[in-house]
């Protein structure tokens, strides 16, 4: 019923399983030098109940009509950047907005730059220092938010060859990869740390990074790291 209604064949379809944090857990540890194998994580992952499901909102899905869902997907290195805020808060309850910029192919995390305020400038100011490291990108998508739209962060990125694509209001799935990052950036860091101050936020989120990209394993990635991705992916050239 399901491929009736997208127009696409039943023999295309097929099942995507559930990203499971025991692997994840088992290739770190394999990694480090542990000679375990996934059933024995697997048991004493239950034993000790560290698998908590988590709670998730339904949502819909916009579909071309030869059943392709609507976005530009990634197929090489700087073909897609995507971009997104993240609210915090340090010990004393005021706020911050954590700026994250991933690469959508190798899911390399660019960028996790706190402030407590944001403006067009500012944006810019990490994104031509992104790039003067990592190369220009095709693409870059992000939400409506007014940071992303304003009118001189748009003529900065078109001078610079890069074309925005924007969501659509209230679709966050189509900047999936982007939602993954900031989850697994609450989850892992945000969530375990009280920063007292907004150097030591800058310093902690940093070495996270670092972490995310060269130690920890993906699934997407079959259990590899970001950065081996990159290695291996399309070279793209340098920002001018």
């Amino acid at each position: 019923m399901r491929a009736a209604l997208v127009s696409q064949p039943r023999g295309t379809q097929r099942y995507r399983p559930t990203e499971r944090e025991d692997r994840r857990i088992t290739a770190l540890l394999q990694h480090a030098g542990w000679r375990v194998g996934k059933d024995r994580v697997e048991r004493i992952w239950r034993r000790e109940g560290l698998k908590v499901p988590k709670k998730q909102k339904p949502r819909g899905r916009l579909w071309d009509n030869n059943g392709s869902c609507v976005r530009l997907r990634p197929t090489h290195v700087n073909h897609v950047w995507s971009w997104d805020f993240v609210s915090h808060a340090t010990h004393d309850g005021r706020s911050v907005r954590l700026l994250n910029l991933i690469d959508e192919y190798t899911r390399k995390s660019l960028a996790v730059f706190p402030r407590r305020r944001w403006s067009s400038a500012q944006v810019i100011e990490v994104v031509a220092d992104t790039m003067l490291e990592h190369g220009r990108p095709e693409h870059i998508r992000s939400d409506n938010g007014p940071e992303f739209v304003a009118k001189q962060l748009r003529q900065w990125l078109e001078t610079a060859g890069t074309e925005t694509l924007y969501i659509e209001p209230g679709s966050p799935w189509e900047n999936g990869y982007c939602e993954s990052f900031n989850s697994r950036l609450r989850d892992e860091f945000l969530n375990g740390e009280i920063f007292y101050s907004m150097n030591e936020l800058r310093v902690l989120a940093e070495r996270w990074r670092v972490h995310y990209n060269t130690i920890r394993p993906h699934s997407s990635l079959r259990y590899k790291t970001s950065s081996t991705r990159g290695m291996v992916a399309k070279p793209q050239t340098a920002a001018t």
